[in-house]
């Protein structure tokens, strides 16, 4: 469903579950920055009624998965601490086209947001799937099946604005160089992406 061409490193999880409090930490501020997105984009589009309406309440429910972050962080005596510099993102940010019309760029915007939040259910999944604690397993499967929900309203969503062939097109091209960034960025058991 995901179409990642290039699946998360399987020593992640491990590497991950050693670093728990990190990837807590780094996963409240992924949280804030996917409300923050979706803020974003509900005020530079807002002339397109069906996207205010779709991400209204993804930015509620990603406000609330910060809440449940920082619960988790709380419960664990482990300290909220300053954000880290996210290269997954940074990397993606680069491969947006700029100019054209403005439903060319919120295409590519939604297509970012899409596979950002399609990387962030893999890695759920692993997470709920491989790590010992079991409040944590249950805790990162439902946020993986929420995830998945908003992949599929950013996915919709550029496919109601744009030509589906086009949309289709593009993702093929932020599908490969999703892999591309994946394959050359280091494993690392402090972030999430």
């Amino acid at each position: 469903m995901l179409h990642l061409q290039l699946p998360t490193d399987p020593r992640w999880v491990n590497i991950a579950e050693m670093n728990i409090g990190d990837i807590l930490v780094d996963h409240a501020y992924c949280e804030q920055k996917a409300a923050s997105s979706c803020i974003s984009l509900i005020v530079n589009f807002h002339g397109f009624t069906d996207l205010v309406d779709t991400l209204t309440p993804v930015v509620a429910e990603e406000w609330s998965h910060f809440e449940r972050v920082m619960e988790q962080l709380r419960k664990r005596g482990i300290p909220f601490d300053k954000p880290r510099k996210d290269e997954y993102v940074i990397k993606l940010s680069q491969f947006v086209r700029k100019g054209g019309s403005k439903v060319m760029q919120l295409t590519e915007y939604l297509l970012m947001n899409a596979l950002i939040e399609a990387r962030s259910c893999e890695r759920f999944k692993l997470l709920s799937k491989e790590i010992k604690d079991e409040e944590l397993k249950k805790f990162y499967y439902e946020l993986m099946v929420s995830e998945a929900g908003h992949y599929v309203n950013f996915i919709e969503l550029a496919r109601k604005y744009q030509d589906a062939d086009k949309v289709n097109s593009r993702w093929k091209e932020w599908l490969e160089y999703e892999a591309e960034v994946i394959k050359n960025l280091e494993i690392r058991g402090d972030r999430m992406h």
